[in-house]
């Protein structure tokens, strides 16, 4: 209990000031609370905090699509209960950003923490995250349940869930023969791009926003992107090609972009492409099951990428001897077949990536990628972070481009 105490000593959350809640917040979720805390209330009312099933049935994350947009995701603090109409399936509001709420499961020493809060990227509405039980952040907050029954709910629900983890410590990159197959995969021709600026808009003072077309390395298709040409600088400008996370792996028009990890490299005097790869915003293809169907996806979107760079090739403003990948979580874990198939980025920004902890299809598999990227990587990661563990995901890939690079 001494741990438990709001900045002025007082007993209560952390984001409160002498036990009591800010002035005006009365009708705000109660956020800075740990697990130990939501847990102890949970008791105090009679109730408790959902397990992660029970969490998951009630958000009806597989209709997440028609949520995020609606919901307080990539704002500056958390909103009045209700404020955002981001409403789920079952009449429940706020279950996506606003405040993260407490599950009772563990995993290992940490309690299982969903919905992601008012500023996080919007997969963590349907991605996993976990916390410390005494972590009393500004974004933690909680749920209650009530059950009808007065039966215990069965352990298989309750007890910690274990995440299966990938052990790259017994798993070798395929040889510069099998390697070449898998290359081959991800070439195309090089037919004309028939590109066309559709779209320019000068509306803010600090960079005028480009939406093109051009062919696609495959098919029939056409590829948009929007490239940002800052006002602080003068040509030929540095330019960064960004693969984004895996939030925007879902219906919706790239005229609405997520700009949570760009504005900031805009406004430095770069220019910025923002390709809309195959599966995202109005290009989205709706999941199909099986390692081939991901495999596909996966090869489409690196051609896009390096179709994107056939398109730079041709604009005179851009240095073309200065280019940067830029790649946050899934742009951060796809980065390493990115860079061994395209060698023309100089360096690389990844931020919140690794190896992905789960098996796949060798022709996607980040390991038989990143020893052969030859290029200045620089690595932001956070020690918690749950979807690209430290030891098992985050390390692995840092080992591999450090023994490439020496």
């Amino acid at each position: 209990m001494a741990e438990l105490r709001d900045p002025t000593g007082r007993p209560g959350p952390s984001t409160w000031e002498l036990g009591d809640y800010p002035k005006g917040q009365e009708d705000f979720p109660v956020n800075g609370v740990s697990w130990y805390k939501a847990t102890a209330y949970a008791e105090f009312a009679g109730r408790t905090l959902p397990t992660v099933y029970e969490w998951k049935l009630a958000a009806g994350t597989s209709v997440s699509s028609d949520i995020l947009d609606l919901s307080n995701f990539k704002h500056k603090g958390p909103t009045p209960v209700g404020t955002f109409q981001g409403i789920g399936p079952n009449g429940t509001y706020d279950m996506a950003g606003n405040v993260k709420e407490w599950c009772w499961n563990a995993t290992g020493k940490n309690r299982y923490i969903l919905g992601g809060g008012w500023d996080e990227p919007v997969y963590l509405y349907t991605d996993e995250d976990m916390r410390p039980p005494f972590d009393r952040a500004p974004m933690n907050g909680f749920r209650l349940v009530k059950h009808f029954k007065a039966d215990p709910l069965p352990d298989v629900v309750t007890r910690p869930i274990e995440r299966l983890i990938r052990d790259y410590s017994k798993e070798k990159p395929v040889s510069d023969e099998i390697f070449q197959v898998y290359k081959s995969l991800y070439a195309y021709d090089r037919r004309p791009l028939e590109a066309q600026v559709e779209e320019v808009d000068r509306q803010t003072d600090e960079w005028s926003k480009e939406r093109i077309s051009f062919n696609a390395g495959y098919g029939q298709e056409r590829v948009t992107a929007y490239l940002f040409l800052p006002r602080n600088a003068k040509p030929p400008y540095q330019t960064v090609i960004y693969f984004p996370h895996a939030g925007i792996f879902v219906p919706g028009s790239s005229r609405n972009l997520d700009m949570f990890f760009l504005d900031f490299i805009i406004k430095s005097g770069r220019a910025v492409m923002f390709p809309i790869y195959k599966g995202t915003y109005e290009r989205y293809v709706a999941a199909q099951e099986g390692t081939s169907a991901e495999r596909d996806m996966e090869i489409a979107a690196v051609k896009d990428f390096s179709r994107s760079l056939d398109y730079l090739e041709t604009r005179p403003e851009l240095d073309h001897d200065k280019l940067a990948y830029y790649g946050a979580s899934f742009g951060s874990r796809i980065s390493s077949i990115v860079l061994a198939i395209d060698k023309r980025p100089k360096l690389a920004v990844l931020v919140a990536g690794g190896f992905r902890p789960t098996a796949q299809s060798p022709e996607i598999s980040e390991i038989n990628y990143a020893p052969r990227v030859k290029i200045p990587v620089l690595m932001i990661n956070g020690r918690y972070d749950f979807i690209f563990p430290w030891q098992s995901s985050q390390n692995p890939f840092h080992k591999a481009i450090v023994r490439t690079l020496g």
